[in-house]
């Protein structure tokens, strides 16, 4: 997940739902004491609270699953020559009686316009794809050395349930030998390198969701036009309102990206076209949000 500065009107028709933004002035790609320092301060302390709420396995599923995520949006900025931040973790420590994954997940800043839509599209691409693609072997290991029996369709803890997406299902049945789909699955042990491959791809499905500046936002903005792409966000707003009735998550998550705004900023040069690859890569992209998204991810046993 990323945040991007928008681009001042001057350098494209006046209009007045973009206000201007000033100019960033400063080195880019900083690597210096101070930003290294604050890379791996946040690190340490994001492995820590992971570590506290999972122990040693899943914390290094999960950092390793963010960490491709946004070193992947930090490798393509530097590809497409468009400055930004290294990535930040964000580090949650234990609160009682919360549910507690010991992180809020990780973003890098991204300081400038972006150029055109094809890098834009890289960019938003590269951080799901990374991650959803390390998120399978995590996932799968962990099913490998995990014990189940038959029964409820849950990753079941003391008083809480995680619900199944269609990739799940699947790495079920590939890795455990069960038909999920006529075969419900309760985890008797439950490897902590599944949950690490779990929340990797919710937080997955959660950047992919095509509104605003998230990592879905930039890419159906980069596959369609300003319009459509904006049709698209106000649907997926409105699909999550209706979901919050069943998990009221969905209504957080809403009213976070309605604060940041459903619109998606303009690119410099819209005129610039997409080749073929890059739409092979947004609609990947769209297909991995169908395969991880759960419509329900937690609730009450």
């Amino acid at each position: 997940m990323e945040s991007q500065n928008r681009p001042n009107p001057e350098q494209e028709p006046v209009r007045p739902d973009y206000p201007p933004y000033p100019a960033f002035s400063g080195p880019r790609f900083p690597i210096n004491v101070k930003t290294v320092s604050i890379f791996l301060g946040l690190f340490s302390a994001t492995v820590y609270t992971t570590w506290t709420v999972g122990g040693p396995w899943y914390s290094f599923g999960l950092m390793l699953i963010l960490g491709t995520h946004e070193f992947g949006h930090y490798w393509a900025c530097r590809v497409n020559k468009v400055n930004s931040s290294l990535p930040n973790f964000l580090p949650v420590p234990p609160i009682p009686y919360f549910l507690n994954i010991g992180t809020m997940g990780a973003f890098i800043m991204i300081k400038e316009p972006i150029p055109n839509r094809k890098a834009l599209m890289e960019i938003g691409a590269s951080g799901p794809i990374g991650g959803f693609i390390m998120a399978l072997p995590v996932l799968f290991v962990g099913l490998l050395n995990s014990e189940v029996t038959l029964g409820k369709n849950l990753i079941e803890e003391p008083d809480l349930f995680f619900g199944s997406s269609i990739i799940f299902w699947g790495m079920s049945k590939i890795a455990l030998g069960v038909d999920p789909i006529t075969t419900d699955v309760t985890f008797t042990y439950l490897h902590p390198l599944v949950m690490a491959g779990w929340l990797g791809m919710f937080f997955t499905a959660l950047n992919l969701l095509p509104m605003g500046q998230l990592d879905g936002g930039h890419v159906v903005y980069s596959l369609f036009h300003r319009k459509q792409s904006l049709l698209v966000a106000r649907l997926f707003f409105i699909a999550l309102i209706a979901l919050g009735f069943y998990w009221a998550g969905w209504w957080v998550w809403a009213g976070l990206v309605l604060i940041l705004g459903l619109r998606h900023p303009p690119v410099l040069d819209e005129s610039i076209p997409l080749e073929p690859k890059h739409r092979i890569v947004g609609y990947a992209s769209l297909l991995m949000l169908v395969l991880t998204f759960v419509p329900v991810p937690f609730g009450v046993v």
